[in-house]
Protein backbone atom coordinates (compact mmCIF):
# COMPACT_ATOMS: atom_id res chain seq x y z
CA UNK A 1 0.00 0.00 0.00
CA UNK A 2 2.87 2.23 0.44
CA UNK A 3 4.65 1.90 -3.21
CA UNK A 4 0.71 3.03 -4.54
CA UNK A 5 0.44 5.65 -2.15
CA UNK A 6 3.81 6.75 -2.92
CA UNK A 7 3.33 6.29 -6.55
CA UNK A 8 0.54 8.39 -6.50
CA UNK A 9 1.57 11.37 -4.34
CA UNK A 10 4.85 10.93 -7.16
CA UNK A 11 1.84 11.54 -10.16
CA UNK A 12 0.29 13.86 -8.88
CA UNK A 13 3.47 16.01 -8.21
CA UNK A 14 4.26 15.55 -11.75
CA UNK A 15 1.09 16.83 -13.02
CA UNK A 16 1.30 19.53 -10.91
CA UNK A 17 4.82 20.58 -12.52
CA UNK A 18 3.32 20.00 -16.15
CA UNK A 19 0.76 22.13 -15.64
CA UNK A 20 2.75 25.06 -13.86
CA UNK A 21 5.45 24.57 -17.14
CA UNK A 22 2.45 24.83 -19.62
CA UNK A 23 1.38 28.04 -17.51
CA UNK A 24 4.49 29.49 -17.55
CA UNK A 25 5.79 28.45 -21.11
CA UNK A 26 4.76 30.04 -24.87
CA UNK A 27 0.77 30.21 -26.27
CA UNK A 28 0.47 26.73 -28.22
CA UNK A 29 -1.53 28.90 -30.71
CA UNK A 30 -1.54 32.08 -32.60
CA UNK A 31 -2.56 34.99 -30.27
CA UNK A 32 -2.96 37.13 -33.24
CA UNK A 33 -5.86 34.79 -35.27
CA UNK A 34 -9.02 37.04 -36.55
CA UNK A 35 -12.37 36.56 -34.64
CA UNK A 36 -14.32 34.65 -37.84
CA UNK A 37 -17.69 35.60 -38.50
CA UNK A 38 -19.65 32.55 -38.96
CA UNK A 39 -23.83 31.90 -39.15
CA UNK A 40 -24.18 28.34 -38.21
CA UNK A 41 -28.06 28.60 -38.64
CA UNK A 42 -28.39 30.40 -42.06
CA UNK A 43 -25.37 27.80 -43.32
CA UNK A 44 -27.31 25.18 -42.59
CA UNK A 45 -30.22 26.30 -44.24
CA UNK A 46 -28.11 27.13 -47.58
CA UNK A 47 -25.94 23.68 -49.17
CA UNK A 48 -23.23 25.75 -49.95
CA UNK A 49 -21.82 23.26 -53.11
CA UNK A 50 -21.17 26.25 -56.30
CA UNK A 51 -19.08 29.16 -55.76
CA UNK A 52 -17.87 31.98 -57.78
CA UNK A 53 -14.98 34.25 -56.95
CA UNK A 54 -15.60 38.01 -57.73
CA UNK A 55 -13.03 40.12 -59.09
CA UNK A 56 -13.89 42.87 -56.90
CA UNK A 57 -13.44 43.50 -53.36
CA UNK A 58 -15.90 44.06 -50.90
CA UNK A 59 -14.20 46.57 -49.51
CA UNK A 60 -12.03 48.83 -50.76
CA UNK A 61 -9.69 48.52 -53.69
CA UNK A 62 -6.73 46.95 -52.88
CA UNK A 63 -2.93 48.42 -52.98
CA UNK A 64 -2.06 48.00 -56.47
CA UNK A 65 1.04 46.13 -55.87
CA UNK A 66 -1.18 43.74 -54.13
CA UNK A 67 -4.19 44.16 -56.60
CA UNK A 68 -1.70 42.87 -59.57
CA UNK A 69 -0.97 40.10 -57.89
CA UNK A 70 -5.52 39.00 -57.13
CA UNK A 71 -6.02 36.85 -59.82
CA UNK A 72 -2.80 34.81 -58.73
CA UNK A 73 -3.84 34.07 -55.32
CA UNK A 74 -7.68 34.09 -56.25
CA UNK A 75 -6.57 31.25 -58.36
CA UNK A 76 -4.78 29.59 -55.38
CA UNK A 77 -8.13 30.39 -53.63
CA UNK A 78 -10.38 28.60 -56.41
CA UNK A 79 -7.74 25.40 -56.21
CA UNK A 80 -8.00 25.26 -51.84
CA UNK A 81 -11.79 25.10 -52.42
CA UNK A 82 -11.89 22.47 -55.66
CA UNK A 83 -9.72 20.32 -53.24
CA UNK A 84 -12.29 20.43 -50.86
CA UNK A 85 -15.08 19.61 -52.38
CA UNK A 86 -16.75 22.68 -54.12
CA UNK A 87 -17.50 23.25 -57.48
CA UNK A 88 -16.01 26.91 -58.91
CA UNK A 89 -17.60 28.52 -61.92
CA UNK A 90 -15.43 30.47 -64.27
CA UNK A 91 -14.66 34.17 -63.07
CA UNK A 92 -15.79 35.46 -66.18
CA UNK A 93 -19.19 34.72 -65.94
CA UNK A 94 -18.92 36.84 -62.70
CA UNK A 95 -16.92 39.36 -64.81
CA UNK A 96 -19.48 39.67 -67.67
CA UNK A 97 -22.74 40.23 -65.32
CA UNK A 98 -20.59 43.04 -63.41
CA UNK A 99 -19.53 45.00 -66.72
CA UNK A 100 -23.08 44.90 -67.71
CA UNK A 101 -24.18 46.30 -64.30
CA UNK A 102 -21.40 48.55 -63.91
CA UNK A 103 -23.17 50.09 -67.44
CA UNK A 104 -26.49 50.11 -65.93
CA UNK A 105 -26.22 51.29 -62.60
CA UNK A 106 -22.06 53.09 -62.75
CA UNK A 107 -18.98 52.18 -61.30
CA UNK A 108 -19.16 51.95 -57.13
CA UNK A 109 -15.22 51.84 -57.14
CA UNK A 110 -14.09 55.38 -57.07
CA UNK A 111 -10.52 55.54 -59.01
CA UNK A 112 -9.07 58.41 -57.56
CA UNK A 113 -9.82 57.44 -53.84
CA UNK A 114 -10.04 53.90 -53.94
CA UNK A 115 -13.41 54.24 -52.17
CA UNK A 116 -16.65 52.27 -52.65
CA UNK A 117 -20.13 53.66 -52.91
CA UNK A 118 -22.06 50.67 -50.79
CA UNK A 119 -25.34 51.91 -52.62
CA UNK A 120 -24.16 51.00 -56.02
CA UNK A 121 -22.15 48.35 -55.37
CA UNK A 122 -25.26 46.86 -53.84
CA UNK A 123 -27.40 47.54 -56.97
CA UNK A 124 -24.70 46.09 -59.28
CA UNK A 125 -24.27 42.80 -57.09
CA UNK A 126 -27.94 42.27 -57.31
CA UNK A 127 -28.45 42.05 -60.69
CA UNK A 128 -25.14 39.96 -61.36
CA UNK A 129 -26.97 38.04 -58.59
CA UNK A 130 -30.52 37.73 -60.77
CA UNK A 131 -28.34 37.08 -63.60
CA UNK A 132 -26.37 34.11 -62.55
CA UNK A 133 -29.32 32.86 -61.33
CA UNK A 134 -31.20 32.50 -64.40
CA UNK A 135 -27.86 30.82 -65.93
CA UNK A 136 -26.58 28.57 -63.06
CA UNK A 137 -27.07 26.72 -59.99
CA UNK A 138 -24.57 29.29 -57.91
CA UNK A 139 -24.55 28.95 -54.33
CA UNK A 140 -22.50 31.39 -52.67
CA UNK A 141 -20.17 34.57 -53.48
CA UNK A 142 -16.54 34.20 -51.93
CA UNK A 143 -15.38 37.88 -51.94
CA UNK A 144 -11.01 37.51 -51.88
CA UNK A 145 -9.85 40.80 -50.55
CA UNK A 146 -6.35 41.28 -50.30
CA UNK A 147 -5.67 43.88 -46.93
CA UNK A 148 -2.44 45.86 -45.74
CA UNK A 149 -1.61 46.83 -42.46
CA UNK A 150 1.36 47.15 -40.43
CA UNK A 151 2.95 45.43 -37.55
CA UNK A 152 6.77 45.54 -35.99
CA UNK A 153 9.41 42.67 -35.93
CA UNK A 154 9.82 43.15 -32.36
CA UNK A 155 12.71 43.39 -30.57
CA UNK A 156 13.27 40.07 -29.13
CA UNK A 157 16.13 37.67 -30.20
CA UNK A 158 14.13 35.86 -33.53
CA UNK A 159 12.01 39.62 -34.56
CA UNK A 160 9.44 37.67 -35.67
CA UNK A 161 6.29 39.51 -36.44
CA UNK A 162 2.72 38.09 -35.90
CA UNK A 163 -0.46 38.81 -37.66
CA UNK A 164 -3.81 37.64 -38.16
CA UNK A 165 -2.70 34.02 -37.15
CA UNK A 166 0.82 33.41 -38.74
CA UNK A 167 3.92 34.31 -37.71
CA UNK A 168 6.96 35.54 -40.61
CA UNK A 169 10.97 36.18 -39.97
CA UNK A 170 12.27 39.85 -42.16
CA UNK A 171 13.82 39.23 -45.15
CA UNK A 172 16.82 41.87 -46.20
CA UNK A 173 16.57 43.24 -49.88
CA UNK A 174 19.69 45.05 -51.52
CA UNK A 175 23.64 44.08 -51.55
CA UNK A 176 24.24 44.31 -47.55
CA UNK A 177 24.02 41.28 -45.46
CA UNK A 178 23.43 42.44 -41.91
CA UNK A 179 21.29 44.56 -40.31
CA UNK A 180 22.83 47.65 -38.43
CA UNK A 181 23.14 47.49 -34.33
CA UNK A 182 21.14 50.33 -34.14
CA UNK A 183 17.80 49.45 -36.09
CA UNK A 184 14.69 50.26 -34.88
CA UNK A 185 12.86 47.13 -34.65
CA UNK A 186 9.79 48.80 -33.18
CA UNK A 187 8.96 50.39 -36.87
CA UNK A 188 6.16 49.07 -38.72
CA UNK A 189 6.43 46.72 -41.69
CA UNK A 190 3.73 46.67 -44.43
CA UNK A 191 2.01 42.97 -43.73
CA UNK A 192 -0.79 41.47 -46.53
CA UNK A 193 -3.29 39.43 -45.07
CA UNK A 194 -6.56 37.48 -47.13
CA UNK A 195 -10.11 38.75 -46.29
CA UNK A 196 -12.38 36.04 -46.48
CA UNK A 197 -16.33 36.74 -47.09
CA UNK A 198 -18.78 34.45 -47.83
CA UNK A 199 -22.30 35.41 -49.20
CA UNK A 200 -25.10 33.17 -50.23
CA UNK A 201 -27.94 34.00 -52.95
CA UNK A 202 -29.80 36.53 -50.79
CA UNK A 203 -26.39 38.48 -50.50
CA UNK A 204 -26.29 37.87 -46.46
CA UNK A 205 -23.33 36.92 -45.08
CA UNK A 206 -22.45 33.55 -43.96
CA UNK A 207 -18.26 33.66 -42.98
CA UNK A 208 -15.95 36.33 -42.41
CA UNK A 209 -12.31 36.18 -41.86
CA UNK A 210 -8.66 36.83 -42.19
CA UNK A 211 -5.56 34.90 -42.54
CA UNK A 212 -2.04 36.30 -42.48
CA UNK A 213 -0.20 36.05 -46.04
CA UNK A 214 3.09 37.55 -46.03
CA UNK A 215 4.87 40.86 -45.08
CA UNK A 216 5.43 42.85 -47.90
CA UNK A 217 8.50 45.29 -46.67
CA UNK A 218 11.76 43.99 -46.36
CA UNK A 219 14.88 45.39 -44.47
CA UNK A 220 16.43 47.92 -46.63
CA UNK A 221 20.30 46.38 -46.48
CA UNK A 222 21.41 49.45 -48.59
CA UNK A 223 20.44 52.04 -45.26
CA UNK A 224 22.54 52.52 -42.56
CA UNK A 225 19.89 54.09 -40.45
CA UNK A 226 17.93 50.82 -40.96
CA UNK A 227 14.36 51.18 -42.59
CA UNK A 228 11.92 49.44 -44.63
CA UNK A 229 10.89 49.22 -48.37
CA UNK A 230 8.81 47.91 -50.69
CA UNK A 231 9.62 43.77 -51.51
CA UNK A 232 10.62 43.39 -55.32
CA UNK A 233 8.61 39.91 -55.17
CA UNK A 234 5.07 40.72 -53.66
CA UNK A 235 3.80 37.06 -52.25
CA UNK A 236 5.70 35.07 -53.51
CA UNK A 237 6.45 32.33 -51.00
CA UNK A 238 3.46 30.05 -52.35
CA UNK A 239 3.66 28.13 -49.17
CA UNK A 240 2.97 31.24 -47.14
CA UNK A 241 0.12 32.14 -49.08
CA UNK A 242 -1.37 28.85 -48.54
CA UNK A 243 -0.96 28.77 -44.99
CA UNK A 244 -2.97 32.29 -44.92
CA UNK A 245 -5.28 31.13 -47.46
CA UNK A 246 -6.20 27.71 -44.82
CA UNK A 247 -6.72 30.04 -41.44
CA UNK A 248 -8.73 32.57 -43.64
CA UNK A 249 -11.02 30.19 -44.06
CA UNK A 250 -11.34 27.79 -40.88
CA UNK A 251 -14.04 26.72 -40.07
CA UNK A 252 -16.34 27.25 -42.91
CA UNK A 253 -12.97 24.75 -44.13
CA UNK A 254 -12.13 23.13 -41.33
CA UNK A 255 -8.04 23.55 -41.06
CA UNK A 256 -5.79 21.31 -38.99
CA UNK A 257 -3.36 24.37 -38.71
CA UNK A 258 -5.47 26.85 -37.32
CA UNK A 259 -5.27 28.86 -34.74
CA UNK A 260 -1.50 29.29 -36.23
CA UNK A 261 1.19 28.67 -35.36
CA UNK A 262 2.57 30.78 -31.96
Amino acid sequence: MRYFRTLGRAAVALAVLLGLAACSGAPTYNPTVFAYELDKERLAQNQIKTVIIPHVNLGPVSRAYLDKEAPRIDGMVQTYLKEHGYKVLPQRDFIQHWNTGVRAFGNPYDPTTGRVDMATFAQVMQSVRDRLRETSELDAFVFTDLIESQVPFGTGMQHIARWHGVSRKPSLQGPGTGVSADFDWNQGASVASLQISVYDMELQRLFASVGGLDATDAIDARSSAGRFIRRRNILENENFVNEGIAIAFHPFIVSEIWPGNP
